[in-house]
């Protein structure tokens, strides 16, 4: 992999003089109060004894009925020839699993069945073995590391791409596992981001470190990561600002937060998160590239697979960036983000059940 698509963490990129920390003030300012709909933290009782690979393939339902449905499409008592194999190309590529991808499915196919009568499953089951193949390398669980106290985990990405519903879900993995997890509302530019991490820290019993809107965000990691070793915390997961990719500014003020922590742990962030929405589509590819040339991504969250018909574009990245995909979400539950398996995605998406 070059150096463009794996990028080091942002503190790399700064040297030279010495930076002060910023001044802090008490963590718990009070803020103002903004109604805010959230999912309820327990699964509806119709999916409580669903399995997660039945959860997964419902799901992603949009996403294998629109490759499934082009694919009968087209092999309907049909041979497989160039025609064929070009149609077919283009529902993957429509389905955002990218052109490498879908080149590789035809290219299979071509050299084992051309000329001969084929089934959508035989097409289907092509499929699945070509994507579980793209997507085991980064099937990467999600370490805890042992020797970091507190382990500092970074997450950013987009406005609207559930950065901050996926740090709750994953605060009560982690507290459920036993692991002692602390909170930073570091997304100070919005009152409603602030009171719903507020809430989750409330639901899956952690504490949290926030301040009102406006507050410095450097400052508040600054303090979250001091409080956080005082109390021998084993995670400090830090919400930030969905920036804009495209704004330098906001993203200056990323670079900045990650100076600040390393005044207290030169080693920290240990991980940055990226946090991708599924509907997005092409889009997150864009998304990818921006944040781990400027954040260090170190690994991917994939969120609302169940909301779109694009879930193929985790593909498309995975191929492209070779970055590992820690989780993946199908739903607002709590239990509905999940560590990713190469296997049970690529039946998924290809629409095979259990």
């Amino acid at each position: 992999m070059s150096d463009d698509k794996k990028p080091g963490l942002i503190g790399r990129w700064f040297g030279g003089g010495r930076e002060t920390p910023p001044q802090t003030t008490d963590a718990q300012d009070s803020l103002p109060a903004e109604p805010l709909p959230l999912p309820e933290p327990v699964p509806a009782p119709e999916k409580a004894h669903a399995s997660w690979f039945q959860r997964l393939t419902s799901g992603m339902s949009r996403s294998s009925q629109a490759i499934g449905g082009g694919i009968v499409s087209i092999f309907t008592k049909r041979k497989l020839d160039a025609d064929t194999l070009e149609e077919l190309e283009d529902v993957l590529i429509q389905a955002d699993l990218g052109v490498a991808v879908a080149s590789a499915i035809a290219d299979r196919l071509s050299a084992e069945r051309y000329g001969k009568d084929i089934t959508d499953d035989e097409v289907k089951t092509i499929l699945a073995a070509e994507v579980e193949k793209v997507l085991a390398p980064v099937a990467v669980p999600f370490a805890l590391k042992a020797d970091k106290a507190p382990q500092v985990v970074l997450v950013v990405g987009v406005n609207g791409s559930g950065k901050t519903t996926t740090i709750g879900k994953l605060a009560s993995k982690f507290t459920a596992e036993g692991r002692k997890v602390m909170l930073a509302a570091g997304d100070t530019f919005r009152a409603a981001a602030i009171d719903q991490l507020k809430v989750w820290a409330g639901r899956t019993n952690v504490p949290i470190v926030a301040r009102g809107v406006g507050a410095d965000s450097a400052g508040l990691a600054f303090d979250a990561l001091t409080r956080a070793k005082a109390e021998g915390i084993d995670i400090l997961m830090i919400d930030t600002a969905g920036r804009l990719q495209n704004k330098a500014e906001l993203m200056a003020e990323l670079e900045k937060v990650v100076r600040v922590l390393r005044k207290i742990d030169p080693t920290a962030p240990h991980d940055v998160l990226l946090v991708l929405d599924a509907t997005t589509g092409q889009n997150a590819v864009s998304q990818v590239e921006a944040f781990g040339r400027t954040a260090g991504v170190t690994g991917l969250v994939m969120t609302k697979l169940d909301g779109t018909a694009r879930g193929g574009i985790l593909v498309a990245i995975a191929e492209k960036f070779g970055l590992p995909v820690h989780f993946i979400g199908v739903g607002e539950g709590i239990d509905d983000l999940e560590p990713f398996a190469a296997r049970d995605f690529a039946r998924a998406i290809a629409g095979f059940g259990d």
